[in-house]
């Protein structure tokens, strides 16, 4: 690193360690994955593990026979029996969370499907009406003096699943959401910085007398890439400490996460810090280019803006749609990085996915800063009003 760059480099480093706000950015912002994290993962625990008198009152318009009722004690039911308009009326002022109104052998199963707790109602009452239904089925077969067993069980169907798989969904869910969050985290953290030190100075008239010194574009515009850099790793490495922080104390405070550890490996840490630092150069670059054509601190931030969102959407819909990282995808900015932390997560990490991601951030961070150094030298940019 030549004196004048390592010059410019110190300025904006003091600057930006004293602007409240790019600390605040900077530090604040990785405070939110803790809460995320848990925030998330009490909702899971909590839908998984809802206490059965939430949706078990279940109303009925006719009495119900012995082999019914013990059914339904089984199923730890809270059986409502009242007429037609009067099981209408309880569900309406909430005393009910489902009611079944009986025609002759035909079953009729109420509810508004604004009722959260509506899925676990039906899934109650199915299980219900499957054990009342088998039970009525043998009656009639028995009584035919068939063997139920010839007729029901013709085919048997066992389920093989692994519960371990059924636990890591939500440890993945929530692992994956903690990565996004921290490339978002990055990115807002990058965008005030990368806003004063451009538009911000155009405006106070600094950037105007920072030229007159015997000091290169190519060095001004390097050093100020570098400083946001720094910003974004910041934030980056932080947000990485509390997110792992934050997987721990998760994963011992909820019952979704039993028999599963959330523990990264340090080779994922190791590619994670790789992601971090890779995305970090990238967004600081990005958001160097577009503020540096604004004019003023405002038309910046409002520029920056659809940056955030670009970050983050890109890998939330991949993930919500389950694509899969590949070496074509791992060229792609953006959607490469969320593909590699879920990779991560997944622990299926392909080296050459890796290499393909970093080989595309230094292609675009060459050509973005080759681009600015060359509207700097023109003073095109720097000028424009």
């Amino acid at each position: 690193m030549n004196k004048k760059l390592y010059t410019i480099l110190k300025k904006e480093l003091k600057e930006l360690f004293r602007d409240k706000k790019s600390l605040s950015m900077m530090l604040v912002i990785p405070i939110l994955i803790p809460l995320l994290i848990i925030g998330m993962s009490a909702l899971f625990n909590m839908q998984i593990n809802k206490d059965v008198s939430e949706y078990n009152k279940i109303g009925f318009n006719y009495e119900l026979n012995e082999v019914e009722k013990s059914i339904a004690e089984n199923l730890e039911f809270e059986v409502v029996v009242k007429s037609d308009e009067e099981l209408k009326e309880e569900y309406e002022n909430g005393n009910l969370n489902l009611y079944v109104l009986k025609d002759g052998n035909n079953y009729t199963l109420n509810a508004n499907d604004e009722d959260e707790n509506l899925n676990f109602s039906l899934n109650l009452v199915n299980a219900y009406f499957a054990s009342y239904k088998e039970y009525l089925q043998r009656e009639y077969l028995s009584d035919k003096k068939i063997n139920p067993d010839e007729v029901i069980n013709l085919i048997t169907v066992k389920e093989n699943i692994s519960s371990k798989e059924n636990e890591n969904y939500f440890s993945k869910y929530i692992t994956t959401y903690g990565f996004l969050f921290i490339i978002m985290a990055i990115t807002v953290s990058a965008t005030y910085p990368a806003t004063d030190t451009t538009a911000g100075e155009k405006e106070r008239g600094t950037l105007e007398t920072l030229l007159t010194f015997p000091i290169k574009a190519r060095d001004i515009i390097i050093g100020k890439f570098l400083s946001v850099t720094v910003s974004s790793v910041i934030t980056g490495l932080l947000s990485l400490v509390l997110f792992i922080i934050s997987l721990n104390i998760a994963g011992s405070m909820f019952k979704i996460y039993e028999g599963v550890s959330l523990m990264l490996s340090i080779e994922s840490i190791m590619y994670a810090l790789i992601v971090i630092f890779a995305y970090s150069f990238l967004i600081s670059g990005l958001c160097i280019a577009i503020a540096s054509k604004s004019s003023s601190f405002k038309e910046a931030q409002s520029s920056l803006t659809p940056l955030t969102f670009i970050s983050f959407f890109p890998g939330m819909i991949a993930f919500m749609i389950d694509i899969s990282s590949s070496h074509l995808l791992s060229l792609v900015p953006f959607l490469n990085y969320t593909l590699l932390f879920e990779d991560i997560t997944n622990k299926n990490v392909d080296i050459l996915n890796i290499i393909l991601m970093l080989l595309s951030t230094i292609i675009i961070i060459s050509m973005v800063l080759f681009i600015i150094i060359k509207q700097y030298k023109s003073e095109k940019v720097l000028f424009s009003r």
